[in-house]
Parts: structure tokens; sequence; C-alpha cells
């Protein structure tokens, strides 16, 4: 995790610009930041081994496999002793579908961002892999019709 530090008006437009294309080459965020290409490479990489920048990833649109159908699974468990918790959290994010997990206060303990080819699918999940599991007592499944990313860290990154 990385340590909360002061980032200066370059590494903030950096970060910003990633975050509209985190593809774009040396030379276009240089360009964009209004810095020399070997600043951006120098600053990139102190980025990400200071921890700021976590990793790239790739948006896939889950209909090009025919998954159209996402939903937010809201999972309780029996206890909330370490062990169970740990247990679900090492098999959770690896069971087919599961695009995210959320290690949630309030009523629910967990939350899983899953995708299905249908609703079937769905329905075969939560029944095989969070009902059967031995730390699940209760599920909540809620359909996502759209999924839209914010702006909400912009602010920080100022």
């Amino acid at each position: 995790m990385a340590e909360i530090a002061e980032l200066d008006r370059i590494d903030k437009a950096l970060l910003r610009a990633l975050s509209t294309n985190a593809r774009a080459s040396g030379a276009a965020l240089a360009a964009e930041v209004g810095v020399a290409e070997s600043t951006i490479s120098l600053r990139l990489r102190r980025l990400q081994t200071q921890g700021h920048i976590r990793g790239f990833r790739v948006d896939i649109d889950p209909l090009a496999f025919g998954a159209s159908l996402q939903a937010l699974i809201a999972v309780r468990l029996v206890k909330h002793d370490r062990s169970e918790i740990d247990a679900f959290r090492q098999v959770a994010p690896h069971l087919p579908g599961v695009l995210g997990l959320f290690h949630m206060a309030g009523a629910e303990d967990y939350l899983l961002h899953v995708i299905a080819r249908d609703a079937r699918e769905l329905r075969e999940f939560v029944l095989t892999h969070l009902t059967g599991h031995p730390a699940v007592a209760h599920t909540e499944t809620n359909l996502i019709f759209e999924h839209v990313d914010g702006d909400g860290w912009y602010e920080l990154v100022g």
C-alpha cells in the first residue's frame, strides 16, 4: 500500500493523464504534462515503486464473451472469526465469474461483483459456490443494469 505522500503538480497531471489513457506513449504523456519524455519514464517508475500506481489493467467488455449479466452479491458469513473470514477471502476471488471482492463493514461481510452468461448461470453460481460454502450464512443478489465509472478520486490528485 502506498504511503500518503505529497505529489507535485507533475505527478498529479501524469496520474490524471494515465487515468484517461493508461496506454498513452511516453511522448504523448510528456506532451500532455509538459515535461521531457525522460522525466515521464522516471516519474512513472517512481510512482510504481512507491505504490501510487498499483498496475495497469484492461477493461474487457463482458459481452465480448457472452456474459450479458452482471450482479453484486452481498454475502453474510456464519461467524466473524478470523479463520472464517480468511477462508472465504482465499476462495472467493478465484470463483468463476468473480470480477471483484469487497470486504465490507455493516450488515454484510462481503460484496462480490460477478458476471454470468444468463440468469441460469448466475443462479448456479450462487447455489454452487456461495450457499454451499460452509462459511456463508446468507446471500442477496442485485442485478446491475448499468455500470459507469466515476471521477470521484480526481479531487485527490487535483
